[in-house]
């Protein structure tokens, strides 16, 4: 299916903002699209079913996909993805340009929030303090903000001048590389000013945005989120009245509602699910190449066994990712080797997976003094994800791998939501995780997951691990590893705009997280999704969506 959004070919672009994933940071975007072009048509109730509820419908409050597909159709940002695709558009933002350590951004004029307030400057200076500035009035409290805040706009931002209602200046604090698709992320959301003052932390259960749809209703016994159309958006569409957002947790049980005619649209899609979908009448499998990763991490703070690098290397040839991939993912996803897939640039082509051998694995253990074994918990959610769309299954093969080494693991699954909260505040030994890109750069693989996020002179002398209750630590680096070779050359790839020169850093960068194993890297996933034959203009996009503007529904 193709996208209806034909806002580009009317759109005036002086100068690339994007691309493909490969594309530079640096650039200028000037849009000519006004308000006044917005068209709302079409009708109906459009049901979108996937895996596991939304935990809150806050940006700045969570780390999980489940809660971006709903606030992604509440709120806008300053500058949006194309469907489908990696390269950017306007969004909130007319124009933009990144100089060194400067950005200077013009927003579009005649945008207003749900509540009828136009959206200006001043919303976005109350949107990155509420996220980022703990002396902010209306800061909500470093346990209430996500992880998300520093490695955004937290770490990059020194100050905004404001030129104007529309108009403002960002400085940095250094050169930053991917700052312009930080500001396309689901994290960089623009809340009211308004709201952040009126509403605080209630923003998680009545959010208010820009965006083309307007939250009605969340019925959290049965798990059913309910928005509206936006009859005064900015923008092209929507062209369905209603969305509603519903959670069905067996991803056989989703594929047959979708059959069925319950649902319109629906994801977490594993392959026995798929197969479904595809052998129906009344549906169709859509697939494209996802941008993310599937791994186990290595708990380091908590399990002194995991600090020997040889350990880590044992279990990950004691584990046959080919065949978790093979078997149980069965066709969907492929073997990975390094933090970064295949189709973001940067990556090593030189490397290969961990082959399954156990003698290798049992002379590393040797080696290490753990010839005898040892016991650990292996923390995994219970409901599908697109990196992991059968996490029990997978869980079971990893400890049956085990337990032919001499390892003893115990399985502790949990519902999603429960068990982010779970590794985000280290409980874990080690834990299933994955991770499907905010803004295609490698950057967000590199630094999001696997940097500690403080400075190189916090890791005590010998360790390449850091406590989780280090100041400043990056709580989705949930192995707390931190080899100061790896956050150099992640840290350098930062502040370098040649193209050419980073994807050299990120190369040499995978090369350590491959040798060093803070992960057992598992796989790069296809993204699935499940489409009625009633839907059109729905487009499979591996980031920034769904984008459900777009769809209508035929009778």
């Amino acid at each position: 299916m193709t996208s209806n959004d034909t806002s580009v070919s009317r759109r005036n672009l002086l100068k690339a903002a994007g691309g493909a994933a490969a594309s530079a940071s640096v650039a200028g975007y000037v849009d000519t699209g006004s308000a006044e072009d917005a068209q709302q048509q079409g009708g109906g109730t459009l049901t979108y079913a996937r895996g596991n509820d939304s935990g809150t419908l806050d940006p700045q409050n969570t780390t999980s996909g489940e809660d971006v597909k709903v606030t992604n159709q509440i709120y806008d940002r300053l500058i949006e993805f194309k469907p489908g695709e990696s390269s950017l558009v306007a969004g909130l933002a007319t124009e933009w340009n990144l100089q060194g350590q400067k950005a200077t951004v013009t927003m579009r004029e005649g945008v207003t929030f749900h509540n009828g307030n136009e959206c200006t400057v001043d919303d976005f200076i109350a949107t990155y303090r509420r996220f980022t500035d703990s002396n902010y009035e209306y800061y909500p409290g470093d346990e209430y903000v996500s992880s998300y805040g520093p490695f955004t706009l937290g770490n990059w931002i020194s100050g905004i001048q404001k030129n104007g209602d529309y108009e403002m200046t960002i400085q940095l604090e250094q050169r930053y590389a991917p700052f312009l698709r930080n500001l396309a992320m689901f994290a960089s959301s623009v809340l009211s000013e308004q709201a952040i003052q009126e509403r605080g932390t209630d923003l998680s259960t009545n959010p208010m945005g820009t965006g083309p749809f307007v939250f009605e209703n969340w019925d959290q016994g049965n798990q059913r989120i309910r928005l509206s159309a936006n009859q005064n958006y900015w923008g092209e569409g929507p062209n369905v009245s209603e969305v509603v957002f519903t959670a069905i947790g067996r991803n056989t049980t989703r594929a047959q509602t979708l059959v069925s005619g319950g649902a319109d649209i629906i994801d977490g899609l594993g392959a026995q699910s798929a197969q479904i979908v595809d052998q129906s009448q009344n549906a169709e499998l859509l697939e494209k190449q996802g941008i993310n990763i599937g791994y186990l991490a290595f708990n380091m703070a908590r399990v002194e066994a995991f600090r020997d690098k040889r350990v880590r290397q044992a279990i990950s040839y004691a584990i046959n990712t080919e065949a978790i991939v093979n078997t149980i993912f069965r066709g969907i996803a492929v073997p990975a080797s390094q933090p970064i897939p295949s189709n973001v640039f940067g990556y090593n082509e030189e490397l290969d997976p961990y082959p399954h051998d156990p003698q290798r694995a049992q002379q590393l253990l040797n080696e290490a003094g753990y010839g005898d074994g040892f016991t650990f918990e292996l923390a995994t959610f219970q409901n599908p994800r697109a990196y992991n769309p059968s996490p029990i299954q997978a869980a079971q093969t990893v400890k049956s791998n085990l337990n032919e080494v001499g390892i003893t693991v115990n399985i502790n699954q949990q519902p999603f939501n429960p068990f982010l909260n779970y590794t985000s505040s280290g409980k874990h030994d080690a834990c299933f995780l994955g991770w499907m890109t905010d803004n295609a750069d490698p950057d967000n693989f590199y630094y999001a997951l696997l940097h500690p996020g403080v400075s190189q002179d916090k890791v005590p002398n010998g360790q390449d691990w850091v406590s989780w209750d280090t100041e400043g630590f990056n709580t989705l680096d949930v192995a707390a590893w931190a080899n100061t070779e790896f956050m150099d050359l992640t840290e350098r790839a930062q502040k370098t705009y040649n193209q050419q020169e980073r994807a050299n850093l990120y190369k040499q960068a995978a090369q350590i997280a491959h040798d060093e194993a803070p992960w057992v890297f598992i796989d790069h996933a296809k993204e699935l999704r499940g489409v009625g034959t009633n839907v059109q203009n729905f487009v499979v996009a591996p980031i920034g969506g769904p984008f459900l503007k777009q769809v209508s529904l035929s009778n």
